[in-house]
């Protein structure tokens, strides 16, 4: 009897160990009537740049693959690509820089969750400490406040592809509008911004004017 327990919480072990890599929790969506491929989603993999590989509207999969939750898409996971057809050059070919995570920390806040009485139009992150403040992506300055509609010390960054990323409640900035920032380098400290005494980071992903949810756009990673 102790050795066929042993033997359960082995497999039990390995099963926890490889099956993330290499099972998808989440059953792929069927299609009827449309022609296209599956694409079985990478580690490191974001939506965006899934649509970016098949040059394919990021909307269109979000609503046909009918995805609720960003934040729920998995490596192993059947992505349908709608009139899709295999690459012909595998996606670590592709130059376009993708974002990362700003800062690590808990999400306190989620994409068009009402937080403190407002919509809100990013994600906020609670850092886990006293932390720094990358560039999520690659580009331009173009504007930075002490106190814009509410949010301090805020940051705007133009990534020059129609996209931008916005930093706000800052505790100090250390870049100046006009600077050039390269991907993963240090903008800011997160702090409370002396508005409160929570510390978190709101943080935005914008297309044009328009706000997109950043869980489309940002690798995954546990809190």
């Amino acid at each position: 009897m102790q050795n066929i327990k042993l033997l359960l919480a082995a497999v039990f072990l390995l099963l926890n160990l490889t099956g993330c890599a290499t099972i998808s929790p989440v059953a792929p969506p069927k299609i009827e009537g449309i022609p296209g491929i599956y694409h079985r989603v990478e580690r490191g993999q974001t939506l965006w740049r899934i649509s970016k590989i098949y040059n394919t509207g990021l909307e269109e999969l979000v609503k046909i693959n009918r995805i609720s939750d960003a934040a729920s898409i998995e490596v192993g996971q059947l992505i349908f690509i709608p009139h899709g057809q295999i690459p012909k050059i595998t996606s670590g070919q592709y130059s376009t820089e993708d974002f990362i995570w700003p800062v690590k920390g808990k999400v306190i806040a989620n994409f068009g969750q009402v937080f403190q009485d407002m919509l809100n139009k990013g994600i906020n992150i609670q850092p886990y400490r006293a932390a720094d403040v990358l560039a999520a992506r690659s580009g331009q300055v173009v504007f930075c406040s002490p106190d814009f509609e509410g949010f301090r010390n805020l940051i705007i960054i133009d990534h020059g592809d129609g996209f931008s990323s916005v930093y706000a409640r800052n505790s100090q900035v250390l870049i100046k509008t006009g600077d050039s920032v390269k991907k993963g380098s240090v903008i800011a400290q997160a702090g409370s911004a002396n508005r409160d005494k929570d510390a978190y980071l709101h943080f935005e992903i914008r297309k044009g004017h328009i706000p997109q949810n950043p869980y489309f756009y940002l690798p995954r990673y546990k809190n």
